[in-house]
């Protein structure tokens, strides 16, 4: 269960949020999209695509084909596109019927057999030593988590946690099962007036895959959590910065600037102690922020 701390933060940040961004629709749009391809790149990087964050925007962004990657990566990177711009702009609640369309979506042109359908009959499927949920039973369980997720009263990142802990337990699908269970955070998220987060491909060893096994042998969900607050409050800093700075600049030529120690900088970003976020991998700051605290 998330601390007091963190959820005075969120809530602070949350309001901050909506005050700025009355009548800032279209900018919300704007941010909303250019977000996109390090949503894909990452997405697809933590199943082990080959594209790095350029060769998904040359797909996305430049329409450029690829011609030294595999076909299915760069339909990957299409779909998955696709997919998080629908969730985008849906307002529908989770339902079994939404996630199918959205798996139809993400495998068409890459396993039309499989695409938009649970498992069933003798579709077994295991990441490393985990076994998904036995096929005769995928359906009905999902359907359970959906309405599990909808009748709750906690405090909706244990919610989102729990469910995005549970659908990855169950597996549903053949394949797709990861993509899917990341964009229906970002659809939960959005559901509740709040931006989408990242889920960061280069710390998944340690920030991410470990937390699905300490759910499977515990039960507990509390790291899931506690990492969607960190990435709320960053894409929430991430929007009031833009909504509301002459300038953003990277995080270490504003410590520079400041005359402050950059390892400490950066370890209150990656805390998030102080507005900074990321932009293609790169930590950054409202050029104007200042934090007396730092230099102490």
């Amino acid at each position: 269960m998330i601390n007091k701390t963190t959820r005075d933060r969120i809530e602070k940040l949350w309001q901050e949020y909506r005050a700025v961004s009355i009548y800032k629709e279209l900018a919300l749009v704007e941010l909303a999209h250019a977000e996109i391809p390090e949503m894909v790149y990452n997405s697809n990087a933590i199943e082990n695509s080959t594209l790095s964050l350029k060769d998904t925007e040359d797909i996305l962004i430049r329409n450029q084909v690829l011609r030294d990657h595999d076909i299915r990566e760069i339909y990957e990177a299409k779909n998955l596109a696709k997919v998080t711009e629908y969730l985008l702009q849906s307002d529908q609640e989770i339902s079994t019927g939404q996630m199918l369309t959205l798996h139809k979506m993400l495998l068409t042109d890459i396993d039309n057999h499989i695409a938009g359908r649970f498992r069933s009959g003798d579709e077994w499927v295991r990441v490393g030593v985990h076994v998904g949920a036995n096929p005769e039973f995928t359906n009905s369980l999902i359907h359970e988590l959906a309405e599990k997720y909808k009748n709750s009263n906690d405090y909706f990142l244990d919610k989102i946690a729990y469910f995005h802990a549970e659908f990855e337990t169950i597996h549903p699908f053949v394949d797709g099962n990861g993509r899917i269970g990341r964009t229906l955070i970002n659809q939960q998220l959005v559901q509740l007036g709040l931006p989408p987060i990242i889920i960061q491909n280069k710390s998944k060893r340690s920030d991410y895959y470990p937390f699905f096994d300490e759910y499977r042998t515990t039960g507990k969900h509390d790291k899931f959590t506690d990492m969607f607050a960190l990435l709320l409050c960053e894409s929430l800093n991430r929007r009031i910065a833009h909504l509301t700075s002459k300038r953003i600049m990277l995080l270490r030529q504003w410590a520079v600037v400041n005359k402050l120690n950059t390892n400490t900088v950066l370890n209150k970003a990656n805390r998030q102690t102080i507005p900074a976020f990321r932009v293609r991998s790169k930590w950054m700051i409202s050029e104007s922020y200042k934090e007396q605290s730092l230099s102490k």
